[in-house]
């Protein structure tokens, strides 16, 4: 009488694979959107937003100020997107939800931002104020630069890539593993065989604590 192997089938490779090839295009979009928005928008936010002139001493001077005199939001938030863009890799269901979320709202915060900051003059007013020593000096001649919609432009892709995040996280793996378990049991490893002829095989037995007569 015959008896069948309980030995388990092993899975084929594409039943293991945990990203599906959709799971994997929206993990390089989001990497891709989410790092290049946080560079645009660090890079953006140190360039010229705002010029003008003041008068100091019965003549004008330029007076001109750059994003981060402006608003240093767009800057903070851009940092907290790019910290949750690797964070969602390191946490899985409920949590990768939220840092997702808080991905998608640092990319939201920050072109706000970036908007309001185009229209404003307090920055430059204050420069002003420093140079000609006169608290109530105002710049004239006021004018934006492109700098702030370029900054826009960059929240704007770490807005995506939170939105990419929220809708296909779930498919992406988590940090440390290419694949997700199967929840097939794993093969037990067999022993070496012990060949009780050779002494330096019973040694070897001996010290990974097994016992080398067991077979005999």
């Amino acid at each position: 009488m015959g008896y069948v192997s309980a030995v388990p089938v092993p899975q084929p490779r594409a039943a293991r694979v945990a990203v599906p090839s959709g799971g994997r295009r929206s993990l390089a979009a989001a990497l891709l959107l989410g790092a290049l928005g946080a560079t645009v928008v660090l890079l953006s936010a140190g360039q010229i937003w705002a010029e003008g002139t003041a008068s100091v001493g019965g003549g004008t001077v330029p007076v001109e100020a750059d994003g981060g005199a402006v608003t240093g939001v767009p800057t903070a938030l851009a940092i907290v997107g790019l910290a949750a863009l690797f964070a969602v890799f390191a946490v899985r269901r409920t949590g990768r939800t939220l840092v997702a979320a808080l991905l998608a709202l640092s990319g939201a915060g920050a072109a706000l931002a970036a908007v309001l900051g185009a229209s404003d003059s307090a920055a430059l007013d204050a420069e002003a104020a420093r140079i000609s020593g006169d608290t109530a000096a105002a710049v004239a001649g006021l004018t934006h630069t492109a700098w702030p919609y370029v900054t826009a432009a960059g929240a704007v892709l770490i807005l995506l890539a939170g939105l990419l995040a929220l809708r296909f996280g779930t498919t992406w793996p988590a940090m440390g593993g290419r694949y997700e378990r199967s929840g097939t049991p794993r093969t037990a490893r067999k022993a070496p065989t012990v060949d009780p002829d050779r002494p330096e095989d019973l040694w070897k037995a001996l010290d990974r604590g097994e016992d080398p007569t067991r077979g005999e």
